[in-house]
């Protein structure tokens, strides 16, 4: 799919993974939105517009607010999630079932919230000449294969956007919309900022290589490649210099 001119939707867009393709879709010639819970981005960059994506009204208002600036958005990046780590038995006891919860509503509904949303807005949109109406990119996590000790409802809530990329492409095919996920590894944004210099270093290490953390570009790079290649469709790619995380 071309990328001039064309309406972009990215949720979780105002930093990390989400800024950087903003950044490098709009320098492609795209008309970027950017929803997010704190839409604040650092960047001017198209339009920022205020989300949550586990709610389904301010989804719909803020695909409408995208659509009347910028026409009917043919790509849905979701980049929109948390992280967390907690043990499903902690010294406090069991972790509490709201707590999961949280993280699965996050995640996983959110991202399935925008998704269905977004594929619904580009079925009625007229075909290019290949057929190709829209391309969604979902965000997974290499922890949905390799999961972490403490990292029990994330892993559960990456690895179901992993499983849910084959039926959704193979559900979209008839309308002409492509769906895949990239699964990062380590990514230098902003959720590394908290960690002392030696914990980075030490975590930076561990990747094969290149022997460093993947920087939020390497991730756009990625999303632009899989938006201009029409064969990668029901995909899910590690971005992850090797990486396979130990427990």
């Amino acid at each position: 799919m071309e990328l001039a001119n064309t309406a972009v939707i990215i949720t979780g867009g105002a930093s990390g993974m989400g800024a950087a393709t903003a950044r490098r879709l709009s320098q492609h010639g795209a008309k970027i939105a950017l929803l997010d819970i704190n839409p604040n981005p650092k960047e001017n960059i198209g339009i920022a517009i205020p989300c949550d994506v586990t709610n389904e009204e301010s989804v719909k208002s803020a695909i409408a607010i995208a659509e009347k600036k910028h026409g009917p958005a043919r790509i849905c990046i979701n980049c929109a999630g948390i992280a967390h780590s907690r043990r499903m038995v902690n010294k406090d006891g069991p972790m509490s079932l709201e707590e999961f919860k949280r993280i699965i509503e996050i995640n996983l509904i959110g991202t399935f919230n925008v998704m269905r949303l977004a594929a619904s807005a580009m079925i009625p949109l007229q075909p290019s000449e290949s057929g190709e109406r829209g391309v969604i990119i979902n965000t997974a996590s290499v922890a949905a294969f390799e999961g972490q000790i403490g990292q029990t409802a994330y892993s559960a809530s990456k690895g179901a956007i992993v499983s849910l990329t084959l039926p959704a492409a193979r559900e979209l095919a008839q309308f002409g919309i492509r769906v895949n996920a990239i699964a990062p590894g380590l990514v230098d944004t902003p959720m590394f900022d908290k960690l002392p210099p030696e914990a980075k270093a030490k975590l930076a290490a561990s990747v094969p290589f290149p022997h460093r953390l993947a920087n939020p570009d390497e991730y756009a790079m990625l999303v632009s490649h899989i938006i201009e290649n029409p064969m990668l469709n029901g995909e899910v790619i590690r971005l992850d210099g090797a990486l396979r995380m130990q427990p």
